[in-house]
């Protein structure tokens, strides 16, 4: 076989058989690995409430299984399968289009410059699909939420926050997925050159290839991912205690600018429960919230579940999508 005959689908291949293909792999690597999303969604409350206070990742499955029943964690998976497909979709399609036209002398997949342009203009369409369904998803993740269901959700935010809700951490996203897809794609094809240096299909160099890029990036971004949910949840778990606690650090640090500056920016509302709500409009109100509270060390919760998740997640999206790759080659010929 050529050096680089499988890396590529064949010529006849459309973009609709990378979508197909990029599909299959994000619906199977959200799926599969859901459970532990929850975990670390719940992890990274910045005030969890008392009943949803873990020691670990094994700790959060017993006791949310024990005190709210064995399907709950996989609520809210649908909006994720419905909303990973065409997302991944877009994506895989996107960074094939870029790696295999735009690597000139280079084998498809060793221009490490071209994979990075391919990662950031994969990553903006993926985004714009998927964002909204993080709101919803994250949402129903949380302890004690007050949506019923993917519906409700939709209807209840959009009356409370307007459209604009589902699309507030959009530039949160892209600034953590950027980096981390860029990260991801670039170790990815880094550790092919190593393992798979014929470029054919291999899925045990595919599995091993995913999982550490996975785990790399996923550790490296963990800080946006933080600042993500903070955005996306609005701290529905226990709103009251991370409001009263900011509260009391306003008026014992009242003459301090950076916080005045803060406290402009990250506004407390009303709810239709009277729970004050603490509303982060944006990376940065995220960002200063979540120092206030916890300090460097709130920057990094939820790293183990996080990096947990990607490590079966990416191993399971790259094994799917490099063996649709396989077969819809063989298929040409």
């Amino acid at each position: 076989m050529d050096e680089d005959a499988y890396e590529s689908l064949p010529e006849t291949a459309s973009s609709v058989d990378h979508m197909i293909a990029g599909a299959a792999a994000g619906v199977m690597e959200h799926c599969i690995i859901y459970p532990v999303d929850v975990v670390k969604t719940r992890m990274q409350c910045l005030k969890p409430d008392p009943n949803a206070r873990y020691t670990g990742i094994v700790d959060a499955f017993v006791k949310i299984t024990k005190n709210e029943g064995i399907f709950r964690p996989v609520r809210g998976m649908g909006v994720v399968a419905f909303g990973a497909g065409p997302a991944h979709a877009l994506y895989f399609s996107c960074y094939e289009f870029i790696k295999n036209n735009f690597s000139g002398k280079y084998t498809p997949g060793e221009n490490s410059r071209v994979n990075f342009i391919a990662g950031c203009f994969s990553t903006l369409l993926h985004d714009a699909v998927m964002v909204p369904s993080d709101v919803i998803k994250q949402r129903l993740q949380m302890y004690n939420s007050p949506y019923r269901g993917i519906i409700d959700c939709v209807v209840k935010t959009s009356q409370k926050e307007g459209v604009r809700a589902f699309y507030r951490s959009y530039f949160t996203q892209l600034s953590m997925n950027i980096p981390y897809q860029c990260t991801h794609l670039v170790t990815y094809d880094f550790m092919q050159t190593k393992l798979n240096k014929k470029r054919e299909y291999n899925p045990i160099s595919h599995c091993t290839s995913g999982a550490i890029a996975g785990a790399f990036a996923a550790a490296l971004t963990t800080p946006l991912d933080v600042c993500k949910t903070l955005i996306n949840t609005q701290e529905c778990c226990n709103r009251q205690e991370l409001c009263n606690k900011l509260i009391v650090q306003q008026q014992q640090q009242s003459k301090n600018l950076k916080l005045n500056v803060f406290l402009n920016n990250a506004t407390f509302i009303r709810a239709q429960s009277t729970d004050a709500v603490l509303t982060a409009k944006n990376l940065l109100d995220a960002v200063r919230i979540v120092y206030l509270t916890e300090g460097l060390k709130g920057f990094y919760k939820g790293l183990v579940p996080r990096t947990v998740f990607q490590i079966p997640g990416t191993a399971v999206s790259w094994s799917v999508y490099e063996f649709f790759k396989h077969k819809l080659k063989k298929t040409e010929e």
